[in-house]
């Protein structure tokens, strides 16, 4: 087993017949998720991500290690860029022919995802390290056809039916039958009840394989409760205290989850109206239509309210979009939801910098952070760090940092319950 290369191979019933499974990327790591199925000649691709710590061919799943003119069909769980994001590399620059298949909101927010991924890639490196463009993305996008959860699809003889699976708007797991053999592929998938997305599913048959996300491996997750609790409190003594609150987030998934709860305590707590919440990022601005739209595919909470107040969720009362920092007023203590979620560049970078130095203000990092990014490098609270003009510029670090997670990711102890509810008689 190579650490590209990484396959388990199963014995059915017929001991001349093997499942053979590939990880081209997302094995032994977190980033560029890419898996091949292949059984009685039918192979499945299971996502086309890129690494997010990495650029240019670097970030790519390792394509090179196997033969994608094979691929019949390649199955997208969600939109995340280490999910999706080399899905226009795939169908525009391999031998890749295959069908590929997405849910409807994964297929509406993807267009706008990429678009942006390509337009940031362009500014942050050179031409030879650019995986594809914008004439690419739209080819891809013609290409890729949309289904609905619990509708079941047949291409060539190979089955499959997308259920939900939490963790952000339109994600799907998807249960696929191949000659006889049943397998449950979760992708990234959260069993805990937030304000706006459905649970993982337990699906109405059993697989003889389950393929599991393990982001979280044996870690142990806070309750949601307390969560919420220490987040709100920790934010009201920062801004009571004079400073600002920057939670870096991914521009689609927990960032509009973190929106809703924020809402709701500015409306529960009128004392804080004089003090702004915004949310910076151009990506969740152009998507918010996306949610408003899509609420029918949300849990009954939201879709209750939407139906019991006439009004949208997603039509925020007390946040902001702040569309560009040159027009902002850092005069006094705010809370700012800004993008991207590791710290890597753009606004909320921008922000760590010119906010970094005063320990008045608190740094709260609420989604997964990959080694390799700065978002993980300042968990250890380190005296100062890079600034991103180079140069050898360094930031001094007197800011609070926070880790406060609401990634929606399985824990071990969610996994394990799941795994066991599933009941699969193998596990990937």
């Amino acid at each position: 087993m190579s650490a590209k290369r990484q396959v388990a191979d199963f014995e059915p019933v017929d001991q001349s017949d093997y499942l053979e499974f590939v990880a081209l990327g997302g094995g032994n790591e977190v980033g560029r998720s890419c898996h091949i199925i292949n059984y009685r000649g039918k192979t499945i691709m299971l996502d086309a991500g890129v690494h997010p710590a990495l650029n240019g061919l670097s970030a790519l799943p390792f394509y090179d290690d196997y033969d994608l003119s094979t691929v019949d069909v390649l199955l997208i769980s969600h939109f995340h860029l280490d999910h999706a994001a080399s899905l226009p590399y795939v169908m525009t620059h391999t031998d890749f022919k295959g069908r590929v298949f997405m849910t409807h909101p994964t297929k509406a927010i993807y267009r706008w995802l990429l678009s942006d991924y390509v337009r940031v890639s362009a500014i942050s490196s050179n031409d030879a390290s650019t995986l594809y463009t914008d004439a690419d993305l739209n080819a891809s996008f013609e290409r890729i056809e949309a289904i609905d959860y619990h509708s079941t699809t047949e291409v060539e003889g190979i089955k499959f039916t997308a259920y939900h699976a939490g963790h952000v708007l339109g994600a799907a797991m998807y249960f696929i039958e191949i000659g006889g053999i049943k397998i449950l592929f979760t992708g990234d998938y959260s069993r805990e009840e937030d304000r706006h997305l459905n649970v993982a599913e337990v699906p109405t048959e059993r697989p003889d394989i389950i393929i599991t996300e393990s982001t979280y491996g044996t870690s142990t997750h806070q309750p949601r409760s307390e969560k919420e609790t220490r987040l709100l409190n920790l934010i009201t003594k920062t801004i009571l205290n004079g400073g600002r609150c920057l939670l870096p987030v991914f521009s689609l998934g927990n960032a509009q989850e973190l929106l809703l709860i924020l809402d709701e305590y500015w409306q529960n707590h009128p004392e804080l109206d004089g003090i702004p919440v915004f949310y910076a990022s151009s990506l969740a601005r152009k998507c918010l239509a996306v949610y408003q739209t899509f609420i029918n595919m949300m849990n009954d909470s939201i879709r209750k309210k939407f139906r019991d107040d006439n009004s949208n969720p997603f039509q925020f009362k007390h946040i902001r979009s702040l569309k560009n920092l040159e027009r902002f007023d850092d005069l006094g203590p705010c809370v700012m939801v800004a993008s991207p979620g590791m710290l890597q560049n753009g606004v909320s970078r921008e922000l760590l910098e010119r906010w970094a130095p005063e320990a008045k203000n608190a740094l709260i990092l609420t989604g997964y952070s990959v080694d390799g990014t700065l978002a993980k490098q300042i968990l250890n609270e380190p005296s100062e760090f890079a600034s991103v003009a180079g140069g050898g510029i360094k930031v001094p670090r007197r800011l609070y940092v926070e880790e406060i997670s609401f990634a929606a990711h399985v824990d071990y102890k969610q996994n394990t319950e799941f795994i066991d509810l599933v009941n699969a008689p193998n596990i990937v």
